[in-house]
This record gives C-alpha cells, sequence and structure tokens, in this order.
C-alpha cells in the first residue's frame, strides 16, 4: 500500500521514518533538523556514534521522543553537496531494505535530495516511487510506505507518479 500525506513526518505514527541524511549524519537543517529536534536529544547521539557512512547507506537511530520507533537515516549527500539520481536510488532501497531488517510494517519516506540536495522533485518521485513498487512486489516488510511531503506541488508531484505507476500496472496486467 502506497499513501501520498502533505504532512510533518515527525508526527506520524509509523513504524520508522526516514531522515534525508549527509554521510557525517548531522542533523542540522532541513528534514534532518525538523526530525532531530522534535525527536530530541538522543537521536542526534546515537547517530554520533555511526557515522559517518556512505553515500546511499542507511542507518537506523530510535524514535527518540517520536511517535515512531526508529529513524532510519539515508545518506544522500556529502555535507553541504548535490546529490545523483542513482544516490537517491540506492537511499531509497536501503531505507527499504533496513526497515525490512528490523522488522518495521510501515515507513514514512521523504522526497529525497529536493531541499538542500536541490535534485529536481519530479524525477525524485519517480524514483522513489519505482523503488518502492519493486519493494512491494517482493512482498516483503514494509507493506504499508508513505511518501511524507510538504506543499502542494510535492503531494502532486508523488501522487502523480503514484497513479501513473498504478495504471500503467493495471494496464500490463490486463494486457
Amino acid at each position: 500500500m502506497i499513501e501520498v500525506l502533505d504532512t510533518d513526518i515527525t508526527t506520524l505514527e509509523v513504524d520508522a521514518i526516514a531522515n534525508a541524511a549527509n554521510t557525517e549524519l548531522l542533523h542540522d537543517g532541513g528534514v534532518a533538523g525538523a526530525i532531530s529536534r522534535a525527536g530530541g536529544p538522543a537521536i542526534q547521539r546515537e547517530s554520533h556514534a555511526l557515522a559517518p557512512i556512505g553515500l546511499g547507506e542507511a542507518v537506523e537511530t530510535s524514535g527518540g521522543e517520536l511517535p515512531c520507533r526508529w529513524v532510519i537515516h539515508a545518506a544522500t549527500m556529502e555535507l553541504g553537496g548535490p546529490t545523483s539520481a542513482e544516490v537517491i536510488r540506492r537511499a531509497t532501497a536501503s531505507t527499504i531494505a533496513k526497515a525490512g531488517d528490523l522488522g518495521a510494517r510501515s515507513l514514512a519516506l521523504v522526497a529525497f535530495g529536493t531541499g538542500v540536495g536541490g535534485f529536481p522533485l519530479e524525477e525524485a518521485a519517480r524514483i522513489e516511487v519505482a523503488e518502492v513498487r519493486r519493494h512491494l512486489a517482493s512482498g516483503s516488510e514494509p507493506t504499508r510506505i508513505v511518501f511524507a511531503v510538504q506543499g502542494d506541488r510535492a503531494r502532486a508531484a508523488f501522487e502523480h507518479v503514484v497513479s501513473a505507476a498504478a495504471a500503467a500496472s493495471t494496464h500490463a496486467d490486463s494486457a
């Protein structure tokens, strides 16, 4: 099941949420900063012990004071640097795999790389939705994936890609 919500990821009651992190796991700005502030100091403290990680890799910390059990930090860029389609693909796949390894049944993803990383929103949506659909086709956990985005443009971009992918799948199944 795929959902797209225009919401603050830090408020979602899911097993795990994704964080678009840098390789040093320093959570100062953007979504990473919001997650760290809302979750309390435990998230950054646990992250320090895990850093650095490679581009596209994912590691987990507790959810701290958040309603989720885990935060999965996926490195989508070097500190302050740009990202790429391949890094976003690997970060998405790594995040989903880590959630499955943890036994998470539900996972909230963000629009990787579209903030500080400067990656085009529509392309990020296509990459992430393709990885999610590939995962869901395998039948493994997590089985509920929420794209937690903010703003009409981001919501519309992800909804469009999710709808188009579902229509293409339905058309392929009936052909």
